[in-house]
């Protein structure tokens, strides 16, 4: 249940903290007052997108804050998973809009989504509009009443997998023909691809090794003559480097013996005596494997230019985008041989996931079709007590062709407040007060059914007399008994049901106009109920009328 609001710099209020009850609650107030201003913040912490035009004139921010008694309902889950810290007789809600356009929400204080916020909004609250009542024209709508009332929320969350899944079978069945039917036009030419690239036999890091080896081949007479020439000045019998290296070492090893600062020189000449002998050595065997091969360089260029063809002509860039296409196309060829196989085994899994979809949907069907009967008894005696004595109600139940994600079954409420009308529709015939005693009979049944904390009616009471009001009152105050009902009214029979009695009023200063919401004593309840039989002049006669209504 929603326990307390807190509204700070919203619209016309300037800092609003107000306590709730539970049960069933009324608020009441002048037309204009503000209440709609209550609801529209109230709908932030549930998820509904701002408007920085909400923000108080002349503020930087606006915050609205919800706290909530859930300890009946398992929202333990869902804190797990989003990583909210869990106290189910202390849940907040909380949102700030800032003047800059941005919008935070939390829950418990942890910073959440606006989807998460909305997601778990519409576990708690179910606020009842005016405009609500056009649902009730909803197939869809009416099928969710009839599902509330059969109990199959788990059912239907079993066959939505199932449905899901049977689809995504048959999409990839659908998909895979489309691809075999494409490939096999494709058949001849992708054997033609398969067989020159088979044919190519192409290795990974091929084509550098060949443009290495052809750049090599091309210049060997010059790569020759250049190695032989570093080989002569590094050995050269006369006057190259590593034989006079032999010498200095010799020099400084035999300098060593009378001058120890010589030790280090030797030491490092030693080092790059070595290191230059085995490098001349290198050099020479280099020298002497180099040679010019005409048939290797022929056969290089031949082997480069089949390469570079296959490359231009499937448009890539490198061998290993040749060898991978070629994988593709052996993986094409290897589906098209085995298609049959893959196209039967994915049949039989599409009629495997059809028939449990369908097993699933006649459950559905059958749990439906098996409360209609007693649910239209129900609502016809709930709906003469609300002043339609003569009213008829039918749920049909008729089974589609195709399955949807709802089942295979087409609902339509039919609808009579005659007693010699046809039934008919009620989106053709039932009028907005009809309709009003319908929907809130239909609500009053299905929080019976349901887990649903609050509920909230914005003026359901629209267009219906006086008698009715009291009887709608008392509908509203019997399902209180179950959950927190709070009624936005300006009828004084449904007023004077609440158990707590709430007042939205404006108050104005020489710079602003600002909304209030307060919680009425017993002798201010009195007050505004005569107030609302008799006007702005209370009289007498208001006053022990609104006394007969409140049994005082």
């Amino acid at each position: 249940m929603l326990k307390s609001l807190y509204i700070k710099n919203y619209a016309l209020i300037d800092s609003l903290e107000i306590d709730f009850t539970q049960g069933f609650s009324v608020i009441t107030g002048e037309t204009g007052a503000g209440k709609s201003i209550i609801l529209g913040a109230l709908s932030l912490i549930l998820g509904q997108r701002a408007d920085i035009k909400a923000i108080k004139q002349g503020e930087s921010k606006c915050v609205i804050e919800g706290a909530f008694d859930v300890s009946a309902y398992d929202l333990q889950a869902f804190c797990e998973e989003k990583g909210i810290e869990y106290d189910p007789s202390s849940y907040i809600l909380r949102r700030e809009i800032l003047s800059t356009g941005k919008s935070r929400a939390f829950i418990n204080d942890s910073p959440v989504s606006l989807t998460d916020l909305k997601e778990l909004g519409g576990q708690l609250i179910d606020i009842h509009s005016q405009h609500q009542n056009l649902m009730l024209n909803d197939t869809r709508f009416q099928m969710q009443v009839v599902d509330a009332l059969a109990g199959n929320k788990d059912l239907l969350t079993q066959y939505q997998k199932a449905f899901r899944e049977y689809k995504t079978a048959e999409k990839a069945l659908s998909e895979l023909r489309e691809s075999i039917k494409k490939s096999k036009e494709e058949e001849d030419y992708l054997r033609f691809q398969h067989q020159a690239l088979q044919e190519a036999k192409l290795n990974e890091g091929e084509q550098e090794e060949l443009e290495a080896e052809l750049e090599t081949l091309n210049h060997a007479e010059d790569i020759k003559s250049s190695l032989y020439k570093i080989h002569s000045l590094l050995s050269d019998d006369d006057k190259g480097i590593v034989t006079e290296l032999k010498e200095s070492l010799n020099t400084s090893a035999a300098l060593s013996k009378v001058y120890n600062k010589a030790d280090g020189f030797a030491q490092r000449l030693e080092n790059a005596y070595i290191d230059l002998k085995d490098m001349s050595a290198e050099v020479e065997r280099l020298a002497n494997d180099v040679e010019f091969n005409p048939e290797r360089l022929a056969f290089i260029e031949s082997r480069l230019d089949l390469i570079y063809s296959l490359q231009k002509k499937h448009r890539v860039s490198s061998v290993n985008e040749l060898i991978r296409l070629f994988k593709e196309i052996s993986l094409q060829l290897e589906n098209i041989d085995s298609s049959d196989e893959q196209v039967e085994k994915l049949e039989k899994e599409v009629k495997e996931k059809n028939k449990k979809a369908l097993d699933l949907a006649k459950s559905l069907s059958k749990k439906r079709t098996g409360i209609s009967s007693g649910f239209e008894k129900e609502l016809q005696n709930k709906v003469a007590y609300l002043g339609m004595p003569n009213v008829r109600f039918e749920c049909k139940v008729t089974q589609e062709v195709e399955m949807n994600p709802y089942g295979a079954d087409n609902i339509l409420f039919l609808f009579s407040a005659n007693k010699n009308a046809p039934l008919q529709p009620v989106a053709n015939i039932a009028s907005g007060g009809e309709v009003s005693r319908l929907m809130l009979c239909l609500k009053s049944m299905i929080a019976g059914a349901t887990a649903l904390p609050t509920i909230i009616f914005d003026e359901i009471d629209t267009g219906v007399s006086g008698e009715i009001a009291d009887k709608m009152g008392q509908v509203m105050n019997d399902f209180g008994q179950k959950m927190q009902v709070i009624a936005i009214t300006h009828l004084p029979q449904i007023a004077a049901k609440g158990k707590a009695h709430y007042k939205v009023y404006k108050s104005d200063d020489d710079t602003s106009t600002t909304t209030h919401l307060v919680q009425l004593s017993n002798t201010q309840r009195l007050e505004e109920i005569a107030r609302m039989l008799s006007g702005a002049q209370v009289t007498e006669a208001a006053i022990q009328n609104a006394k007969d209504m409140l049994g005082i």
